[in-house]
């Protein structure tokens, strides 16, 4: 099929350069009209539907006239009409919602009622890419031409340029060669005319640019800001990624940039603009209305979809998360109806047409001319009316696709507005096009430039005079008008099979990075806190201080990745490279506090005897030497006569009991606790991916920690004379090509003579087949089996590329027989370590399978799986590597996977659209469920891309290596792969209620309190810090000793998002003005009862069903000044926020009670109780 009308100078664009049912939408689909979900006794209700048929007219016409005469009462006559649900916009004063009451018995279950899911959407389409004509995508589409004659057409031109912090070129190339430029040029000619009009969404280029500019240039941005001709729209450092970022990471890279735009110019948007994500969460609607957004718009979804949502005039909706049953969460979104943004494909159906009307492709500019043949000119007093026409025809057709009469043209492509004469080129054409349209009222238009926040507020006075709501519509009570949707917009195509489920899992490696550096910057943002919060002198202020210009880099370094381009693995080789040593960088500045910040919290650094720049005693236990370099072990040298202390930082909100491990020289060693106890230890020989040498001479030791919540405790590592038996050596078995087998010193080992082999703990036996390596099935103590078959495959796939998954037939099993399988046993872990034989001399993957026993520790029910995968030469060129669990549950292809880490999503695969649109995200959780009530959950600590293609299979993809270019702008394949380590922990489930767990059912599928916690410990893991130089073991002074900051560890279910100093550098002139300097974000997860082991809620003491108290919180700290706020820690005003609960009053005596799914964050004070 040509091309022709996708062609545009469209980045990533192409070859050249419902009415729905009126279910309950759950988490994340409702079901459709034919399956009412409801509970009513159905005989009972047949009756009552028989009557009414029966009656019908006869009960119209009285309820009817019951009605006119309330009305006539309630009102008095009426004047001319006016919405009674809504007072006009433009004054922005929220207004108060409608009360609504949907909730059904069981509200746990219910979730929101909404006219349409994506689930619906996705049943009833049959995505057969039918050719639309000038509108490829679309249809012919027409209007009678009396659409305007009561309502004119309102159109509102919103000139635009779409700046990618890092793509083909870094960010700060970006900003010296095009942005700004741009900055400059905007500021310029908006200067010349008020009637011009201009959008920004990116603070990142903002902020470089502000410091910049001369003091008249920033003043003049302010106040074309201020007067309205300059919206920040969305406003964040960057326009995030919404398929691998995780929640933390959005909400900080919104609020880092929201915050210094408050406190630099003073102002906080409230219209989201999201043009080029490929694809969009659902979390992200969530996230920007708790933060006081009220408006978002979109582009990037399936064609398909658009197709459908516009034939109903549907792509103005009501977003509303699944599980939300009284409208709290409702934000409007406006759906970009086309297939680009840029000019071509937004004034109309036609991109022939509307191209004509880019004024910067008339000959002269460095863009490309129109692609289909006709070229844009000059307008002239001569050809106004004739191109005025033509564009109104344009517009006329677009605006038939929405309900209402007032219309939304954006103006702009990639990096547009770079000079002064193109910027005029544009203004100026429009406003003499503008002008013509103006001056004939024949025409029912009127035209202008305009901001998002125009359009908005012109559309809601609309939706306020005119009802454009449909019969039996559900819609909102927030706007009236328009339908409520529920669901995410994932995969996403852009035309025919080209699916973009490529960049959920291209450049792995840095995607793990990006999460590393999430929990190591909140485990900095708690020790800040703890720092300052527990220091009332100036003296120990400044060593928390100094750190403040390195946090906000790091916290900007993460924000910077958080980019559609940045953490999805779709830039030019050095902008990864660029992206990856600003994450090294930081991690590393990180590292440095922490390790100087725990000798503060457990008081052994004091802040006379040493300057902030004194070295720490101690050093992060994992290194990574350079940017892309796998994080090692540090090894202890543990030499006769010596101790090394280890102090473990616990990031969790309740005490976490688990073997920890680090890597030693030596293998006669003891472990002892802060008070020189002996501490049961274990040790085995650390093994590695090379088939030549597998062992690397050094060791593992294991031993059991106990670390309070949010804490620190104190190990000794010990070689000589203590009382205490030496951590027990492993027993080793193998099965391997070797002969003699290299058996490391000093362990025993023995060779495998079956075909199976187990490893097990007291809850669960691991069975594997010796021959490949790989496990087979996972026994729980009951003796009920689950068959869990561990399969790596590869694609192969020409046509892939950093954006799309394209692939050529199946995955094919790479493990043969052979290879080498050595198991090792002992007190803590039991462990599978498989070097498998594939057709490649150098196989590019080995995998460890481990069970622990803690006893009574959360890791003592998962299975841990560590697969270090090595796509790096050419070998693999065209593959894309895979792991696949083939179980025996029958969840009839149906799974589950989460969104941003935040919710779960249901997801259904589809014979009729092709396996690639078949994969999803899974930036943390994927699970399937058999209607037995068993489920098979996989935890990851990156995001990657899932799939269940056959019943009971969950397959996830680790690694891709692709030679060509996708044809989406990236101009490169993916070639830069690196050799990394992915990790899962799997959990076999069984439903113990037995309760409702039938697949068809979409209601949302929470997981388990066990499986949340599963999540957290992998996301979050322990932080290990040792000691550059040992000690001599005759010194017994116990130096260090614990920290515990918690009164007692939180409820279970509650989960701080982050524990933070907002503006650390200026914390100490904060005081005077009386506002609380810290900031405390909690997330209650929503999680299914009908997994809450009997008498063993996972080791939970308690969940959130009582309120949390501030006030003893803390131990030896007093909490005060607490007051809620909104996620980006800058609007107070509850209401606009949608939270319906009694936390929108202020906290009776610092208590909080956190609905479930919710995240609250507080403003609060902390002091040292006297």
């Amino acid at each position: 099929m040509p091309f022709s009308s996708y062609i545009g100078n469209t980045r990533r664009g192409s070859a050249a350069g419902g009415s729905g049912g009126w279910g309950q939408s759950l988490l994340p689909t409702a079901l459709s009209k034919s399956k009412l979900a409801i509970n009513r006794k159905p005989r009972k209700r047949t009756v009552l539907i028989n009557f009414l048929f029966a009656n019908f007219f006869v009960i119209a016409l009285v309820v009817s006239l019951l009605f006119f005469l309330l009305t006539l009462f309630h009102f008095g006559v009426p004047g001319p009409i006016s919405s009674r649900f809504l007072a006009s916009r433009s004054n922005r004063i929220a207004k108060p919602r409608k009360t609504i009451n949907r909730r059904h018995a069981n509200s746990s279950l219910s979730g929101a009622v909404v006219d349409i899911t994506t689930k619906d959407l996705y049943d009833r389409i049959e995505f057969l890419d039918v050719d639309g004509g000038p509108w490829k995508q679309g249809w012919p589409v027409t209007y009678k031409g009396d659409e305007w004659e009561k309502e004119k057409l309102k159109i509102f031109v919103v000139p635009h340029s779409h700046n990618d912090p890092g793509w083909k070129l870094t960010v700060e190339e970006y900003y010296q060669r095009q942005s700004r430029h741009i900055l400059d040029t905007i500021v310029e000619t908006l200067s010349k005319d008020s009637r011009r009009k201009f959008i920004w969404e990116e603070m990142s280029y903002l902020e470089r640019w502000w410091r910049d500019a001369s003091p008249n240039k920033q003043e003049a941005l302010s106040n074309l800001i201020k007067n309205g001709q300059l919206e920040i729209v969305g406003g964040g450092w960057v326009m995030n990624d919404e398929a691998n970022s995780h929640y933390f990471a959005i909400i900080e890279q919104i609020a880092e940039g929201n915050m210094w735009l408050n406190d630099t110019i003073g102002v906080i948007p409230k219209n989201s603009w999201a043009i080029d994500p490929f694809g969009y969460s659902s979390t992200m609607a969530y996230l920007l209305k708790r933060m006081g957004f009220e408006n978002m718009l979109i582009q990037r979804t399936h064609y398909e979809l658009k197709k459908e949502l516009a034939l109903h005039k549907n792509l103005e909706y009501i977003w509303r998360q699944s599980w939300d049953a009284m409208e709290t969460t409702d934000i409007f979104v406006h759906m970009m109806p086309f297939y680009s943004y840029d000019i071509p494909h937004t004034c109309g159906p036609e991109p022939a047409v509307c191209c004509q009307f880019d004024f910067a492709r008339m000959r002269g500019f460095k863009y490309e001319l129109c692609p289909w043949g006709k070229h844009p000119v000059e307008t002239t007093q001569e050809n106004v009316q004739e191109r005025a026409s033509k564009l109104l025809d344009q517009y006329r057709k677009k605006s038939t696709l929405y309900r209402t009469n007032t219309l939304l043209i954006p103006l702009g492509d990639d990096f547009r507005f770079i000079s002064i004469d193109e910027a005029e080129a544009q203004f100026r054409n429009y406003q003499v096009l503008f002008d013509h349209i103006n001056s004939n009222p024949s025409l029912n238009a009127e035209a202008k430039f305009g901001t998002l926040e125009d359009y908005f507020t012109t559309l809601r006075e609309e939706a306020d005079r005119v009802n454009y709501s449909l019969p039996g519509e559900v819609g909102s009570g927030q706007v009236v008008g328009f339908p409520s949707l529920s669901g995410d917009f994932f995969t996403y195509a852009d035309r025919q099979q080209d699916y973009w489920s490529g960049y959920y899992v291209s450049r792995p490696f840095f995607k793990a990075v990006d999460r590393v550096l999430e929990h190591t910057l909140r485990g900095a943002e708690i020790m800040m806190s703890f720092l300052l919060g527990y220091c009332h002198r100036i003296q120990c202020e400044k060593f928390p201080t100094s750190f403040a210009y390195k946090l906000t880099a790091a916290r900007r370094n993460l924000a910077l990745f958080q980019h559609h381009d940045g953490v999805t693995g779709t830039a030019k080789d050095h902008v990864v490279q660029d992206y990856g040593v600003r994450m090294h960088t930081s991690l590393q500045d990180l590292q440095i506090f922490m390790s100087k910040a725990i000798e503060v919290l457990l008081g052994t650094r004091h802040e006379k005897e040493k300057s902030d720049q004194s070295p720490s005693f101690f050093e992060a236990e994992q290194v990574r030497s350079k940017y892309d370099a796998r994080p090692v072990h540090k090894p202890i040298a543990a030499r006769e006569g010596n101790s090394h202390t280890v102090i473990l930082f616990n990031p969790s909100e309740q005490t976490r009991e688990e073997v920890v491990t680090v890597v030693v020289n030596r293998a006669e060693i003891s472990v002892l606790d802060s008070n020189w106890t002996c501490v049961p230890s274990q040790i085995s020989p650390e093994v590695q991916h090379d088939k030549t040498k597998l062992f690397t001479g050094r060791h593992r030791l294991h031993w059991k920690a106990s670390i309070p919540a949010l804490g620190l405790r104190t190990y000794y590592i010990v070689n000589g004379n203590v009382e205490c038996e030496k951590a027990t050596q492993s027993k080793l078995k193998y099965a391997s090509e070797f002969d003699p087998f290299p058996c490391p010193s000093p362990y025993s080992c023995s060779k495998l003579d079956s075909d199976v082999t187990e490893i097990q703990n007291e809850h669960q036996t691991l069975v594997f087949d010796v021959k490949n390596g790989l496990l087979q099935k996972i026994v729980d103590r009951n003796g009920s089996e689950t068959v869990v078959r561990e399969e790596i495959g590869m694609y192969s796939s020409p046509d892939s590329g950093a954006y799309l998954f394209k692939p050529k037939g199946q995955a094919q099993p790479i493990v043969k027989s052979g290879g080498h399988l050595v198991t090792s046993e002992g007190l803590l872990v039991q462990e599978v370590f498989s070097y498998p034989k594939t057709r490649w001399g150098k196989s590019p993957i080995s995998h460890s399978t481990r069970v622990y026993t803690g006893g009574n520790t959360l890791q003592d029910l998962v299975v841990e799986m560590e697969y270090h995968v090595e796509l790096v030469d050419e070998d693999f060129d065209d593959q894309e590597l895979i792991v696949r669990y083939k179980t025996d549950i029958d969840n009839k292809k149906v799974f589950y996977s989460d969104l941003n880490g935040f919710q779960m999503s249901r997801r259904e695969t589809y014979d009729k659209i092709p396996l690639q649109g078949n994969y999803y995200p899974m930036p943390s959780l994927a699970f399937i469920q058999g209607s037995n009530g068993q489920r098979f959950s996989v935890h990851s600590r990156q995001s990657l891309g899932v799939a269940s293609l056959k019943d009971g299979w969950l397959e996830i993809m680790l690694d891709r290596r692709l030679v060509r270019d996708d044809g989406r702008g990236l101009g490169q394949g993916v070639m830069d792969n690196r050799a990394m380590t992915v990790v899962f922990h799997l959990l076999v489930e069984s439903n113990i209620s037995q309760a409702d767990s039938s697949v068809s059912n979409s209601n949302p599928r929470n997981p388990s309190l066990l499986s949340h916690l599963v999540g957290a410990h992998l996301n979050y893991p322990i932080n290990t810090f040792i000691a550059k130089k040992p000690q001599d073991i005759s010194v017994r002074v116990p130096q260090y000793g614990s920290f515990a900051p918690l009164a007692k560890p939180l409820p279970c279910d509650i989960h701080i998002v982050n524990f933070k100093v907002p503006r650390p550098s200026k914390y100490s002139q904060q005081l005077e003005g009386d506002k609380p300097r810290f900031a405390l974000i909690l997330n209650r997860r929503a999680w299914d009862s009908a997994y809450c082991h009997k008498g063993r809620r996972a080791n939970c003491t308690s969940v959130a069903d009582e309120p949390v108290n501030f006030s003893d919180m803390f131990k030896d700290l007093g909490a005060t000044k607490v007051k809620p706020t909104s996620l980006n820690l800058l609007q107070e005003d509850m209401e606009i926020l949608g939270y319906d609960d009694q936390a929108g009053t202020p906290p009776q005596e610092g208590r909080v009670l956190i609905s479930p799914m919710e995240i609250r964050a507080y403003k609060l004070e902390l002091r040292p109780h006297k």
